[in-house]
């Protein structure tokens, strides 16, 4: 039987907020790399090889490590079970908090903060929010996998 149209949705919220996060940090490093007056070593690190690494961390963590697998299966079934991301609402809601994210990553930078050694923090954790979605994201095609999961999932 075709998934339900609710699941359908849900799967697609899901890989709708990745891409928006991405495109959202994408346009915050951008900014960033402009208004710095670093020179090209430290803006790479700072905007691309640590967040890059946090990235792939929070991703294959969230992927390999049982518990925290087991942890976000659960949220994503919750979530799945209450709504959220089935409607325009919730959907523009969590696109929003991933723009606010990306403005407050910037916001620093653009107000004076771009010498403060600690500026490419709010980057790093961002790139591992954005694995934590990655995984998210996969996850929601693993639970579609399941056969027991699946029968609840199809209309």
């Amino acid at each position: 039987m075709a998934l339900a149209r609710n699941w359908r949705v849900f799967r697609r919220m899901q890989d709708t907020v990745v891409a928006v996060a991405a495109l959202a940090y994408g346009a915050a490093a951008l900014e960033a790399w402009r208004a710095l007056p670093l020179a090209m070593g430290p803006k790479l690190w700072r905007l691309a090889v640590y967040p890059g690494a946090l990235l792939a961390v929070a991703l294959v963590l969230a992927l390999t490590a049982p518990f925290l697998r087991h942890v976000l299966l659960r949220h994503l079934w919750m979530s799945y079970r209450t709504g959220f991301g089935q409607s325009v609402i919730s959907v523009l809601v969590g696109v929003g908090v991933f723009i606010l994210l990306a403005i407050f990553s910037i916001w620093p930078i653009l107000h004076g903060g771009a010498t403060d050694p600690r500026f490419g923090g709010a980057f790093s954790a961002y790139g591992a929010g954005i694995g934590l979605l990655v995984a998210e994201a996969v996850l929601v095609r693993r639970i579609e996998a399941d056969p027991r999961m699946r029968e609840q999932l199809e209309a």
